[in-house]
């Protein structure tokens, strides 16, 4: 049996599921937009939102009566829901065996823990690209209907690519927590657990500059839409350290899976 098809099958289900509720979210987004869209009384109220505010819902610096502003502000829906996805498939990837009790199957297949960790790895990364890709359509044709700036198309590129470095982190971390719990049940809990400690600490840190080493601790600050539309790119050190995790995690599932026992 092929293990990478074998995944793809299996979590198609889940895929089709997510895909159509981030599609129907989109959609109701940009519904929403036409009362935005180049309407000048949405700045004056803006206008007298507080900063701090602007900053926790990445409006800061953005002009959501655009099409750019207003996908830079809905931005953070993408980040969460995607890298929500993400780190549930890490973490399910590889406790499912145990959990739909096939790990004794996949152990007598002629192959090593480690090529299974591999091969289930790049089914769970082509399936978070399939997800982002589903995301990036949607935005496009749901604002073909709106003038965008000429440099639109560049900027959902960057932020598409910077929603995937973080799908994939999430997904790393995912598999590494997978193999580190013994528990199967658990590691879904620890993994979303842990993605909504690093997204509210994003959040805190708008509110204080004290907190702002944290910058370097979660990853929903690497690559803030708000920063990319500005930019036009990716952030050099934040590309590095997303790396890094990501290696590190992976290198960590490597080591411990193979020599966990397995509830069978």
């Amino acid at each position: 049996m092929n293990i990478f098809v074998h995944e793809m099958k299996s979590n198609l289900r889940s895929l089709l599921i997510w895909s159509a509720v981030i599609i129907v979210i989109i959609i109701m987004m940009m519904t929403e937009f036409s009362a935005y869209y180049n309407n000048p009384e949405m700045e004056e109220v803006l206008d007298m939102v507080p900063q701090a505010i602007l900053e926790a819902l990445s409006m800061e610096g953005t002009n959501i009566t655009t099409v750019s502003g207003f996908v830079s502000m809905a931005s953070i829906y993408f980040y969460i829901m995607l890298s929500i996805y993400s780190v549930l498939l890490g973490s399910s990837i590889l406790a499912k065996e145990e959990r739909d009790k096939t790990a004794e199957f996949f152990l007598t297949m002629p192959v090593s823990r480690e090529k299974i960790i591999v091969v289930k790895w790049s089914a769970a990364v082509i399936l978070s690209f399939i997800v982002n890709l589903v995301t990036t359509a949607t935005v496009w044709i749901t604002t073909m209907q709106y003038e965008k700036m000429d440099d639109f198309a560049e900027f959902l590129f960057f932020m598409m690519a910077a929603i995937f470095i973080l799908q994939l982190i999430f997904l790393s971390i995912g598999m590494f927590l997978s193999a580190l719990v013994k528990r199967y049940k658990k590691s879904g809990i620890f993994a979303i657990s842990l993605l909504m400690v690093l997204y509210f600490i994003s959040v805190l840190m708008t509110f204080s500059e004290k907190l702002d080493f944290f910058k370097y601790i979660t990853p929903f600050k690497y690559f803030e839409a708000a920063k990319i539309l500005e930019n036009m790119s990716l952030d050099g050190v934040n590309l590095l350290l997303s790396g890094l995790v990501i290696v590190f995690c992976m290198a960590g599932t490597l080591i411990v899976y193979p020599k966990r026992d397995l509830n069978i």
